[in-house]
């Protein structure tokens, strides 16, 4: 049979992570693109089997750890290694004094939402993630300043769900990364950032109030990414956004929570 090892990561189990990971969706995979931010950041495991057949990556940032990018070898599936995966990353947590674990999951990966719920992870939020095509666009009018309400618990750096406390709130604030609309009732607001791991993309996080204020915001996003010479823009947000012919939605996410304390 073999021992089962968890590990951190090192250089040379890539070809073989790889291997597994690059049909993992119908488009491809993203892991091939991350696997070495991953590793430099630490906290990359695999799971091995005399050879590696799974891998996770955990981040830690304020009182939570955000599990990322669990695969498992085909071969070796529903024999419960992504749990042993969560749980070996839930120990680190623990001894870290850290107070939640995440995860995202896509709404219709039924097998990956069993596994977290049998794990005691429940439904924190539901997202929708969008595409926007960058395109020079004047007709808007933003502002900028934080006027995020306090039901605006996280924003997303990275495709890691981050905690949006007031340290975090200033620090975007006077980078003038938060921007809003209430020319139209009820105030839309948008965090803007860079990712870390994919050449010119913008990522933002969208809080919809009017559907004015919002395609307010859409356009203002649509030209500065024009601008600034983006390639993509992702728009992620609990809401659903208008139909426009250059917004296109691309699927739905539960965003799962367990509490380790």
């Amino acid at each position: 049979m073999g021992t089962i090892v968890i590990r951190d990561a090192i250089n040379s189990d890539k070809f073989s992570v790889l291997s597994f990971c690059k049909d993992t969706f119908s488009w491809g995979d993203y892991i091939q693109d991350v696997w070495d931010y991953w590793l430099s950041e630490g906290n990359l495991l695999v799971i091995e089997k005399q050879y590696p057949v799974g891998v996770c990556h955990a981040f830690f940032s304020k009182n939570q750890v955000w599990i990322e990018g669990i695969r498992i070898n085909s071969n070796f599936r529903r024999q419960g290694f992504a749990s042993d995966l969560v749980r070996h990353i839930e120990l680190i947590a623990k001894e870290k004094q850290i107070l939640s674990s995440f995860m995202l999951i896509d709404a219709k990966n039924l097998p990956s939402l069993s596994m977290a719920k049998n794990l005691n992870y429940q439904i924190s939020q539901t997202w929708n993630f969008y595409s926007l095509s960058p395109q020079i666009n004047n007709s808007h009018k933003i502002q900028f300043g934080n006027v995020l309400n306090s039901m605006a618990t996280h924003y997303v750096k990275s495709w890691r769900w981050l905690v949006l406390d007031e340290e975090t709130l200033l620090s975007l604030s006077e980078q003038n990364k938060i921007i809003f609309s209430d020319k139209f009732g009820s105030v839309s607001t948008a965090i803007m950032t860079d990712s870390e791991h994919f050449d010119k993309t913008l990522i933002v996080t969208l809080f919809s109030g009017s559907q004015n204020n919002t395609l307010n915001l859409i356009s203002y996003i649509q030209n500065y990414g024009a601008e600034k010479n983006y390639k993509k823009i992702q728009i992620l947000t609990k809401e659903k956004l208008p139909f426009l012919h250059t917004l296109e939605h691309k699927i739905t996410f539960n965003l799962m929570q367990k509490f380790l304390c």
